[in-house]
């Protein structure tokens, strides 16, 4: 037929690079496994994690120690979701646009650049809504950080939650909305603050105490539960509990709340709600400052956006080609494309019908917060 793939691969390329210039800040951020490789839905990608080598004395010997073995671990990612976005024509509307018209190639670009878009807006969505599992919070709920100029406060506090509970800072991601985006532009540019021009002259967000900074458009905005007036029981409760019994009090505490004690200024993420009194479950790992042997206060934190400051290697996104049959389907022309700015590959098939071609632009993946505790939450 004429309108083959391989016809199209400028078309496509060129869409491709319109979709990477879209505010998409989660997806270069994590650990990705994107392979050509096919997976269906529920498969189970296993990542592999290596391990720190164990240190020694270097003793001086004919022979070097035998040791350096090690045992590679792994974790999983379950591919989730196994999405499609179509593009069909016929072969009037083909020939009525290039009569006199804007041309059916150039309109069909933008089309292909639409449907990669709607796809990688997706994954970006399902990452950012991985906030649920973050360990804990910084900030003031409502209040746009950076907001006072020449402060870098809320960096380097939530830097210090990670680096608290353990993180490596060696790769260190912070992933704001376009507010915060745009009051570090208003507020953070001085060149005599930051040695450099590029903030104020490009708006181009710098580096600031390790982190690489970014923007997503898929930020989440999360509502509070209703839960009010809870305490604890009066057990007493050591550092590191995540499992905290609640009395009295009404209303739901949502996983993704934000949850203070009395007497502790840290601002805990629930990873498992109530809608009642019953066991509150925080994230990893769990209470900073012990819980006194008495009834004490739970505040459920004011709504917020949940702006995500995390090392790469706390959150996996698994990518993958759909799964086909094993005789393969009508499709006469297939191919990956693989965006070089996310590393994300598309499948992308045409498939020849009475008069009309549909084209097909497919990715299937999943995403996991493997380690809460490198995971925080920079409230604005």
């Amino acid at each position: 037929m004429a309108n083959t793939l391989t016809n199209l691969i400028p078309d496509l390329y060129a869409a491709l690079d319109i979709v990477s210039r879209e505010l998409v800040g989660m997806i270069p951020a994590v650990t990705m496994d994107a392979q050509v490789t096919r997976a269906a839905i529920g498969q189970v990608v296993r990542i592999p994690l290596t391990a720190a080598p164990t240190a020694s004395d270097a003793v001086p010997a004919v022979t070097p120690p035998n040791d350096g073995d090690q045992t590679i671990g792994n974790t999983t990612v379950t591919i989730s979701k196994s999405r499609r976005a179509a593009v069909r024509w016929t072969g009037e509307e083909q020939r009525a646009l290039d009569n006199n018209g804007p041309g059916y190639r150039s309109i069909l670009q933008n089309q292909f650049a639409q449907a990669m878009r709607v796809l990688t807006n997706e994954i970006e969505t399902d990452l950012a809504a991985l906030y649920t599992r973050a360990s804990r919070a910084y900030g003031t709920a409502g209040t746009t950080p950076f907001g006072t100029g020449g402060d870098y406060s809320d960096a380097a506090q939530v830097r210090k939650i990670l680096v608290d509970n353990g993180a490596p800072v060696s790769d260190l991601q912070l992933v704001l909305n376009t507010q915060a985006g745009a009051t570090i532009r208003g507020k953070q540019a001085q060149v005599q603050m930051v040695g450099d021009q590029s903030l104020l002259r490009q708006g181009v967000l710098l580096d600031m105490h390790g982190f690489t900074m970014r923007e997503s458009a898929q930020i989440k905005n999360v509502t509070k539960g209703t839960g009010a007036s809870y305490t604890t029981t009066a057990a007493g409760f050591a550092v590191g509990t995540t499992s905290i019994p609640l009395i009295t009090g009404t209303g739901a505490i949502l996983a993704g709340d934000i949850v203070t004690f009395a007497g502790d200024t840290n601002k805990y993420m629930v990873a498992t709600g109530i809608s009642a009194p019953g066991t509150l479950v925080l994230a990893a790992p769990g209470l900073r400052q012990a819980i006194p042997a008495a009834a004490t206060a739970v505040t459920v934190g004011n709504s917020f956006t949940a702006n995500l400051a995390f090392s790469r290697g706390s959150i996996l996104l698994a990518a993958r080609a759909p799964t086909l049959p094993a005789e393969g389907d009508m499709a006469t022309d297939r191919m990956m494309i693989t965006d070089p700015k996310s590393n994300l590959s598309f499948e992308v098939s045409v498939y020849p019908q009475y008069l009309q071609v549909l084209y097909d632009v497919r990715l299937a993946w999943g995403v996991a917060c493997i380690k809460p505790e490198n995971l925080a939450v920079l409230l604005g």
